[in-house]
């Protein structure tokens, strides 16, 4: 199977690597100083003891020649719209697509330019970041990919891909509810994201002061609550485990996003927050924490300081 990963990030370099590294057919589609980067070093995957360096296949927008069997799409928001129309000629009638963006905006973006079949579900579970010289770090171990057909259902062709991505050196779901779990980590990255933004430091920091566990409760409760209302409702047990997770007292923990904020570059504003609160309002939900968040992110990315993180 020819498996094309849009992106050599932190998120798509650790899935891209182990893929390569099993033997997989890969290749990275990729802007030139992200190539002129892993021409020079490699694909490097380090932190937790490990110091793995590969030899990436990869190719430039303009130069993809017909299309692969899946695309794994991992950008961030800022570079959803032009890695769509460069991923484009890599799009057969048998492509799909797996994209692992949080949120739900990029599915509808996807499935208006390539059509429903074409289209699959997808989370990413892992915590890994691009240090000072262009690695992807690992921060902890967890390390899963969740995908399947937004319907539920199982063919021939999800199955294919289930079969490439399995025993590649991380976890596999093929999921029959992949929508649910793409609320679910929605809520949960909101959630984080919020109590990281509008608590101005990580969960232990916000859980030690008054009214940060709180603000923690009422942050996922918003998220929660969106979720239930378009039909897709967090399991219980989960929210218990979101909750406990931003209310753990000395908790280093802060979002990608939020990292990102601190860093001087532009955030995911509108694929976590914006879209999540625009969904919230033609649900009739009430979301004043989540929308506050919103507009303190998009007040950050509006300032002409803010880099381009691209």
């Amino acid at each position: 199977m020819r498996i094309l990963v849009v992106g050599a990030g932190a998120t798509g370099g650790y899935f891209g690597g182990r893929l390569a590294q099993a033997g997989r057919d890969v290749t990275f589609l990729v802007r030139e100083g992200r190539a002129r980067t892993l021409r020079e070093r490699g694909l490097r995957i380090v932190g937790l003891g490990e110091e793995t360096v590969l030899e990436p296949k990869l190719v430039l927008a303009g130069d993809i020649e017909g299309p692969y069997d899946l695309v794994l799409l991992t950008v961030k928001e800022s570079g959803l719209a032009g890695a769509v129309e460069d991923l484009a000629p890599a799009v057969g009638p048998d492509t799909l697509i797996v994209p692992v963006l949080n949120g739900m905006r990029q599915v509808d973006v996807l499935v208006e330019r390539f059509g429903q079949d074409a289209v699959l579900g997808g989370v990413a579970y892992v915590m890994t970041t691009l240090d000072a010289a262009g690695d992807v770090l690992r921060l902890a171990g967890l390390h899963r990919l969740a995908y399947g057909r937004r319907d539920g259902s199982v063919d021939a062709r999800v199955e294919a891909v289930h079969a490439a991505l399995s025993e590649a050196g991380f976890d596999t779901v093929l999921s029959e509810r992949i929508l649910g779990a793409m609320w679910s980590k929605w809520t949960f990255i909101a959630g984080l994201g919020a109590v990281n933004v509008l608590g101005g430091g990580n969960v232990g920091e916000v859980a030690a002061a008054p009214g940060g566990k709180a603000l923690a409760g009422r942050v996922i409760a918003e998220g929660a609550a969106v979720a239930a209302a378009a039909g897709h409702p967090v399991p219980e047990r989960e929210l218990d485990t979101y909750r406990r997770m931003l209310t753990d007292d000395g908790s280093a923990d802060t979002s990608s996003l939020f990292r990102d904020l601190r860093a001087g570059l532009p955030v995911e504003a509108e694929q976590i927050f914006g879209d999540l609160v625009a969904r919230a309002d033609r649900l009739d939900v009430a979301v004043p924490l989540l929308s506050a968040a919103a507009v303190h992110l998009r007040v950050h990315n509006a300032r002409p300081s803010t880099g381009s993180g691209r």
